[in-house]
């Protein structure tokens, strides 16, 4: 017997929180009945459950893909206003799999997909300190004092950040840009754009480069590629999980369009 929310989780469909409040909004069934409750536990295998009405079925083996997501995107699995998701250039892959964290609608890059729900929750967790880079082309000519101030923390509304790695890449003086690369731990909402607002310097573009060790070397835009044995096992470290039992089957695969 397991929570509820474990067993969602474990089945790709949202992190351990999603899935929470999946539970708490009544979108949960077990054999029939709606559940509310965050402490229920079932059996997968003598229970019947359900989320959104589709039944959970036994857990698929676990696969690791790593996307190079283009702008126009969003990274959800469904969009009220009809916008193309991540899921759409991922729709060969057999099994459900679901993209680790966010990047905006505008932003392009770096991302994890997976149906590892403990992977997933660890990635997420600020205890983790997973480290993303991002390559931003911003408006203006940014100072070196302006630099300090990102590398030492600016000050949001929802708080002060926590230090970053910031250099200047490029300067284009003729059309009064700068390219910088930012490396943050943090996963605040559109942190990066705001951390270059509160410094007078709005982002035109932004890529993200690096997520937790995994760049986009050989990928082209809406290009995807199944992570190695060693990059899985990386994470896992890295997210502090025990050694996996098994080794996916993804590195049979190559990168797919």
């Amino acid at each position: 017997m397991e929570r509820l929310q474990k067993i969602i989780s474990h089945a790709g469909i949202a992190s351990r929180r999603a899935a929470e409040q999946m539970i708490v909004d009544g979108r949960v069934k077990v054999d029939g009945v709606v559940v509310r409750e965050l402490g229920i536990q079932a059996d997968p295998d003598v229970n019947v459950i359900e989320v959104d009405g589709k039944k959970i079925e036994r857990a698929e083996s676990p696969v690791y893909f790593l996307l190079y997501k283009p702008k126009g995107y969003v990274t959800t699995a469904k969009d009220e206003r009809g916008r193309k998701t991540v899921l759409d250039l991922v729709s060969d892959v057999k099994e459900r799999i679901y993209p680790v964290g966010r990047l905006d609608y505008g932003t392009e890059g770096a991302l994890l997909m997976t149906n590892d729900g403990a992977l997933t929750n660890a990635m997420l967790h600020p205890k983790s300190e997973v480290h993303k880079t991002y390559l931003a082309r911003v408006d203006g000519f940014v100072s070196l004092a302006e630099v300090q101030k990102l590398r030492h923390g600016v000050e949001l509304e929802d708080g002060m950040t926590s230090p970053a790695r910031v250099k200047i890449v490029e300067r284009d003086e003729k059309n009064d840009v700068t390219k910088l690369e930012l490396t943050i731990h943090e996963g605040r909402n559109r942190q990066v754009r705001r951390m270059c607002e509160a410094v007078g310097h709005p982002v035109i573009n932004l890529k993200r480069t690096e997520f937790a060790g995994l760049n986009l070397s050989g990928l082209k835009r809406g290009e995807y590629r199944p992570l190695t044995d060693s990059e899985i096992d990386y994470l896992y470290e890295l997210g502090n999980l025990p050694q996996r039992s098994a080794s996916p089957s993804a590195d049979k695969e190559k990168s797919k369009k």
